[in-house]
C-alpha cells in the first residue's frame, strides 16, 4: 500500500473504469480529470479537525501496477470507518483481503478502538474480506448496507499497551 497521491489518478481511473465494479459501490467510473480532482480533495485532508482521512492505493509488486484502494476515516473519538475496492481484473486474488487485514492491523495498533465498514448485503466477496479483517456483521443497516464492526478487545488493548 502506498499513500494516495494526485498523480495516481490517471492509472487509478483505468483500474476503476469497469462499470460492473460500481454495482455495489454505486456511482459511475470517474474520468482521469475528475478522479484527480477527487484525489486533490482527499490528499488535502478532511475540513473537519475532528476527522482524519487515510487513503492508500494498492500496488501489486509482481505486476508493478495499481490495483485498488483502501481507506479509513478516523474520528477523534477513536472510531474508524474503512472501505476498500479492487479493480475487476485483480479480484479473486486475495488483494483486498491482504490490504484490509493490514489496514485493520495498523488501525488496531493505533488509537482506533472501533472499526466499521458498510457492505451491500449481496456483496459476498466484500463480506469475506471484512470477516478476514476481523469484522462481524451487525443487524444495523445504513443506506441498505450492512454495518460490520470490530470492537477493540481487552486483549488488543493489553497487546498495544504492553500488558
Amino acid at each position: 500500500m502506498l499513500p494516495l497521491r494526485v498523480e495516481h489518478a490517471g492509472e487509478m481511473a483505468g483500474v476503476l473504469a469497469d462499470p460492473a465494479l460500481h454495482r455495489f459501490i454505486g456511482g459511475t467510473p470517474y474520468t482521469p480529470d475528475a478522479l484527480a480532482a477527487r484525489y486533490r480533495r482527499l490528499v488535502a485532508g478532511s475540513p473537519d479537525a475532528e476527522v482524519t482521512w487515510l487513503n492508500w492505493v494498492i500496488r501489486l509488486r509482481e505486476e508493478s501496477c495499481l490495483t485498488g484502494t483502501v481507506q479509513a476515516t478516523l474520528a477523534a473519538s477513536g472510531t474508524a470507518e474503512i472501505a476498500w475496492v479492487v479493480g475487476t481484473p485483480w479480484q479473486g486474488r486475495g488483494i483486498a483481503k491482504e490490504a484490509a487485514v493490514a489496514l485493520v492491523a495498523w488501525l488496531t495498533a493505533h488509537p482506533a478502538h472501533g472499526i466499521t465498514a458498510h457492505i451491500h448485503p449481496d456483496h459476498h466477496a466484500s463480506a469475506a474480506v471484512a470477516r478476514a479483517a476481523g469484522l462481524t456483521p451487525t443487524p444495523a443497516r445504513q443506506d441498505g448496507e450492512v454495518r460490520w464492526e470490530r470492537v477493540r478487545s481487552e486483549r488488543d488493548l493489553d497487546a498495544t499497551e504492553g500488558r
